[in-house]
C-alpha cells in the first residue's frame, strides 16, 4: 500500500466515501458481475487472439524457412551435405520462384511474405531483371514493417545507382540514414550513399565517410578503403 492510500485510510472522508462505494456495489451488484464477465470475456479473447497470431505466425516463419531452402540452394551435383542443389541454374530459378511465390500466393500481406518478396527481388536483380527487382521489392516494403522495408529500401536505392537514377537512389538512402533500423543502421546507409554520390559529387562523399573512420568495426574499415578509392581519382 503506498504512502498516499495510508494517509487516506486515516481520514473520515475517505471511509465515509468507502462506505458509499461499498453501499454502490451491494446495490448494482449484478450490473458489475455481468459487465466485469464481458469484459473478462473480452481480456481472455484478446490473449486468445494473440496467442492465435504468434501460433500462426511461427507457422509462417516455418514455411518460410522451408522455401528458403530453395533460396540458398546451390547448382551442381548431390555432394550429400544438407544443402539442397538443383542440376540447373534454370531448374533452381523454376523452383525458387515456385516455393517463394506460392508462400506469397497463400499468405499474401504477411510480413512473412514481404520477407520473401524481398527474397525475389534481391534474386531478380541478380539475374539481372530489374522490373521483376522493383516489382517485389516494392511489395516488401509495403508488407515487410520497418524493419524489412528497409532492406528492400537499401536494394532499390542500389539498382536506383545501378540504372544511373542518382537523385533517386540519393532520397531514398537519405530518408534511411534518418531513420535507422535494426537491419539497416545509419552508417550502412551513409556508406551505401557515399558509394552513390561518389562518381558525381566526390566531395560530398568524402564528408559523408571521414566521420565513420573514427568508429569501430567494419564501418571503419569500409569507410576507409571508399576513402582511399576516391582520394586516388583525385
Amino acid at each position: 500500500m503506498d504512502r498516499l492510500t495510508r494517509h487516506d485510510l486515516k481520514s473520515d472522508k475517505f471511509v465515509q466515501e468507502f462506505a458509499h462505494s461499498v453501499e454502490f456495489f451491494d446495490r448494482y451488484r449484478s450490473q458489475f458481475i455481468r459487465y466485469g464477465a464481458v469484459a473478462l470475456l473480452l481480456i481472455v479473447g484478446g490473449i486468445g487472439l494473440f496467442y492465435f497470431m504468434q501460433s500462426r505466425k511461427q507457422a509462417r516463419y516455418s514455411e518460410l524457412s522451408a522455401a528458403m531452402l530453395v533460396y540458398n540452394s546451390a547448382v551442381g551435383p548431390d555432394v550429400g551435405n544438407r544443402m539442397r542443389s538443383y542440376p540447373t541454374e534454370e531448374a533452381r530459378q523454376q523452383a525458387l520462384k515456385k516455393a517463394l511465390g506460392g508462400f506469397i500466393e497463400k499468405h499474401s500481406g504477411s510480413e512473412e511474405a514481404g520477407i520473401a518478396n524481398y527474397l525475389l527481388g534481391v534474386n531478380a536483380a541478380d539475374q539481372g531483371d530489374l522490373a521483376a527487382a522493383r516489382r517485389h521489392l516494392n511489395e516488401a516494403i509495403k508488407d515487410g514493417g520497418k524493419n524489412y522495408g528497409s532492406l528492400a529500401k537499401l536494394a532499390l536505392a542500389g539498382i536506383a545507382g545501378t540504372e544511373g537514377k542518382t537523385a533517386e537512389a540519393e532520397q531514398t538512402l537519405r530518408d534511411l540514414i534518418a531513420n535507422p533500423t535494426v537491419l539497416v543502421g545509419k552508417d550502412q546507409a551513409t556508406i551505401a550513399l557515399a558509394q552513390v554520390l561518389a562518381a558525381s559529387k566526390p566531395d560530398e562523399a568524402r564528408k559523408l565517410l571521414e566521420p565513420l573512420r573514427s568508429e569501430s568495426g567494419a564501418a571503419s574499415r569500409t569507410a576507409l578503403t571508399l576513402l582511399a578509392e576516391l582520394n586516388k581519382g583525385k
